[in-house]
């Protein structure tokens, strides 16, 4: 019984609504330009050769027995799911039907 309701209930918030219709407000064309170039910094070349640096780091450190292997893999996990990003959004808009 408690197992529907929450999968009526997680149906229901995933479902996709008009009403959750994603426009710009007017006016907040600075904001999305100011947003749009700090996603770009983030995944752009500059953050790619840090986080390639980064990585390379923790497998050496990971190799040679200086690092904890549950850290390592945070880290790794952690930098898949930055350049993942629009790739999951993207997969829960399409499961969402928006």
């Amino acid at each position: 019984m408690r197992l529907a309701a929450i999968t009526t209930a997680f149906t229901t918030l995933i479902s996709g609504s008009p009403a959750f219709a994603q426009t710009d407000p007017q006016g907040s064309g600075p904001i999305v330009n100011a947003l749009g170039w700090l996603q770009g910094t983030l995944l752009g070349n500059v953050a790619t050769a840090i986080a390639v640096m980064a990585v390379a780091a923790v497998g050496f450190m990971m190799l040679t027995g200086r690092l904890n292997w549950r850290f390592g893999a945070t880290v790794i996990i952690g930098v898949f799911i930055l350049f993942g990003a629009g790739t999951i959004v993207a997969g829960i808009q399409s499961a969402s039907g928006g």
